[in-house]
């Protein structure tokens, strides 16, 4: 019985190792398989997790706002994305379920919040400004007693939408100025006209008239070249005016997807500018117009680096027209996210498009080149990727280069800064006029900005 029984045990010990060993296979080719996926996909989880983590940081820091997931777009990540503020307040932090893609935004008083491992060092103090020098900061909430304008403004917040179709619209802010007046306002629930709004791309009409105070000083000219020193190749042609019309040539993709080059400057690159000036031509400088927020915060980069840094635009656009709410935040370098990160309240932007509409004069003092606002809003004539018709310097015309109207529900002459989730400021020289329009309109084709303007310019003119 004994010598029977005897070889049993080796051979079930061996069918339990050999199925522990088919098990312990498996297990590491699906987990290796899952780190494969996850280093392959992080580039993306960071991108997502960079956007939660700088849009905690700034909405708690700059705006005053803890209601994060208000302001995320609609994203496959937005249900396992986890961010929270620091116990200091110092920073906000963002993850996928609270493990992966960590990513970290710092806040930096007077210069918003920063996405990056560590926060900047060495910013200058920040210039202090005062809204004595603008006339719109303590007016009183202003309403219309012009049935039209209110209709107008009411077409601008959904007023006859359903309560679902109202949210997607999204808008939070309208300020209507005309001939310098303040006219009407509107805000949505939890807004006010002390809530600041990120403007996203609109800081790049506002880059424009950094470049036009510092032209005015003559410290920098268009037509300046040599920008970077590791220009050693045709990169060095490339001018002052090509990068503000976004016509350097710089290889660039502007779409928000795994690994382009404007997510990897948003959240994977300390030193924004650096990174942009490391892309190889992939046309010649002033032959091609690709939109490119890399190109716009290498142009800050460029003429603020003698000239202040990160306290340039505070001390030669929002002091001198008494932004008193704005903030351009700061990469991990110091260097003024030019592109992209601008926040203000719908007055202050209306301030902006005021000071556009005066051609640079403000209170009796110029502050821009004669005649700057005329060729800063002169549309590029030349090659224009699909989707850029009508960009000039950091402005957008209603006017083609060849002469044509775009949009013909507005005046021939009107031009605006557009940013990202419906984000405008327009001017219509014609009718000495100025709508603001803030919100988030990540999702709806329509955000009815034009609409509202046309409509304003009708029961205005």
């Amino acid at each position: 019985m004994t010598s029977s029984t005897t070889p049993t045990a080796p051979r079930k010990l061996t069918r339990a190792r050999k199925l522990l060993l088919a098990a312990a296979i498996v297990l590491v080719v699906v987990i290796g398989g899952a780190v494969a996926a996850y280093w392959y996909e992080r580039p993306m989880l960071l991108t997502g997790t960079g956007y939660a983590a700088h849009n905690a940081c700034a909405l708690h820091e700059i705006a005053g706002r803890d209601d994060a997931s208000d302001d995320l777009p609609p994203n496959p990540l937005v249900p396992v994305l986890r961010s929270e503020i620091t116990d200091d307040g110092t920073a906000a932090k963002a993850s996928i379920l609270g493990v992966l893609a960590p990513q970290k935004a710092w806040a930096n008083p007077g210069y918003g919040c920063t996405v990056a491992d560590k926060p900047p060092t060495g910013l200058p103090s920040p210039t202090t400004v005062s809204a004595a020098n603008n006339p719109y900061t303590s007016l009183p909430l202003t309403t219309s007693t012009d049935d039209a304008v209110t209709a107008a403004l009411a077409d601008g917040f959904g007023d006859d939408l359903a309560a679902d179709d109202r949210a997607d619209l999204g808008t939070r802010g309208v300020v209507v100025l005309q001939d310098g007046k303040l006219v009407a306002e509107r805000y949505a629930d939890g807004f006010s006209a002390t809530t600041p709004q990120l403007g996203w791309s609109m800081t790049k009409s506002v880059t424009n008239l950094l470049v036009g105070r510092l032209v005015e000083q003559g410290k920098v000219g268009l037509d300046d070249d040599h920008l970077r020193p590791e220009w050693t190749d045709d990169r060095a042609d490339i001018t002052i005016r090509e990068l503000m019309q976004m016509t350097s040539g710089l290889s660039w993709d502007e779409t928000y997807d795994l690994g382009t080059p404007i997510t990897q400057m948003l959240y994977g690159e300390p030193d924004m500018a650096g990174y942009v000036a490391s892309q190889k031509l992939a046309h010649t400088p002033g032959s091609y117009l690709q939109y490119s927020s890399g190109s716009t915060t290498l142009l800050c980069s460029v003429v603020t680096q003698d000239d202040g840094g990160a306290d340039a635009p505070r001390r030669e656009v929002f002091a001198p027209l008494g932004l008193s709410s704005a903030t351009l935040e700061v990469d991990g370098v110091g260097t003024p996210v030019c592109g992209s990160y601008m926040w203000a309240t719908p007055r202050d932007w209306a301030t902006v498009g005021e000071l556009a509409l005066q051609d640079g004069v403000w209170d009796g003092t110029k502050l821009l080149p004669t005649g700057w606002m005329a060729q800063s809003t002169q549309a590029v004539d030349t090659t224009v990727e699909e989707g850029s018709d009508g960009y000039a310097s950091g402005w957008w015309s209603n006017t083609r280069a060849d002469g044509s109207v775009i949009d013909d529900r507005l005046p021939a002459d009107t031009y605006y800064a557009d940013g990202h989730d419906g984000q405008y400021v327009i001017v219509v020289p014609s009718q000495k006029l100025v709508v603001a329009r803030l919100g988030f309109t990540p999702t709806r084709d329509d955000d009815r900005v034009m609409t509202m303007t046309s409509e304003l310019v009708d029961a205005l003119g």
